[in-house]
């Protein structure tokens, strides 16, 4: 299959997917092959669909994980093997949309104490305060930070799409308080060596880390903190259409889900971390 694998990720980078993208719709055409133990061409739309279905009711993989998995095969049958989608489709499962138990302000707050290395502190902090995904927290980089519009800058975030987010004056003193002491020089968040940007899985152990540490007993990784800066501007007052842009969201239905989470409390407009008691930090 490497010949065939070559073609779909040469396919994949043109139409600039993402490189976990990438992995995963790879990923599920290389377990479609081995299930069926032959070359992936060869395999018709019918045992196809016959797979999607084992996945579904013999695994008990989610519904999420399946959507996934039929997404990456249909790329490949329809882009890489040019077969045309009258002959051929795959049903993509669909799952009542639930969002984790959201982290209060609170528990936010103890999260960041539990925290006393710099560094990790910092990646907390800023995943909350400007409500970015994993993938891109980690891939910031110092001139991505403007200090005069008081904005950070996400460069190719979720469907290739750069945006602007917040950076409240809180964010930037904890910014430069981090540089003072760790001095990353392209990074913001560099892995180790320095050459390239911290994996995504160092990023989540920090925070099952600090989680553990603060006792917080809700489930979910770090993407729970960008749940939580939603739902927090929800709650002081900030319109939907605002978020929306800070998250990056291509459809209004996307962010409307945190409506029924918020609880509020018309507080007026102001960053999440800015409604935080947090207690000041010393360098």
């Amino acid at each position: 299959m490497s010949e065939l694998r070559t073609r779909m990720h040469n396919d994949l980078l043109l139409r600039g997917m993402a490189t976990r993208t990438r992995a995963a719709y790879i990923g599920a055409v290389a377990r479609l092959a081995r299930h069926y133990g032959r070359s992936p061409e060869r395999i018709s739309e019918r045992e196809v669909q016959a797979y999607l279905l084992h996945l579904i009711q013999d695994k008990k993989l989610s519904w999420s994980t399946c959507s996934i998995a039929a997404h990456g095969l249909r790329f490949f049958y329809h882009t890489t093997l040019r077969r045309e989608r009258t002959q051929f489709t795959i049903p993509a499962p669909k799952q009542p949309l639930r969002l984790s138990a959201i982290l209060s302000r609170e528990e936010v707050v103890r999260l960041f104490e539990a925290t006393a290395n710099q560094k990790h502190h910092t990646v907390l902090m800023t995943t909350y305060a400007a409500g970015l995904r994993v993938s891109e927290v980690v891939r910031l980089q110092l001139t991505d930070i403007d200090a005069d519009r008081m904005s950070l800058r996400v460069e190719a975030g979720k469907g290739g799409k750069d945006r602007y987010t917040l950076l409240s004056p809180r964010l930037l003193e904890e910014l430069r308080r981090y540089w003072r002491l760790c001095r990353p020089a392209r990074w913001l968040f560099p892995g180790h060596g320095g050459a390239k940007p911290m994996d995504v899985t160092t990023a989540q152990k920090i925070y099952y880390a600090a989680r553990n540490r603060a006792r917080i007993a809700k489930p979910g990784g770090i993407h729970a903190l960008r749940h939580a800066f939603a739902t927090h501007l929800l709650e002081s007052g900030t319109d939907l259409h605002t978020i929306q842009r800070l998250l990056g969201h291509n459809h209004i239905g996307s962010t409307m889900r945190y409506l029924h989470l918020a609880q509020k409390s018309l507080m007026g407009n102001h960053s999440p971390l800015d409604l935080l008691d947090l207690p000041p930090r010393t360098s």
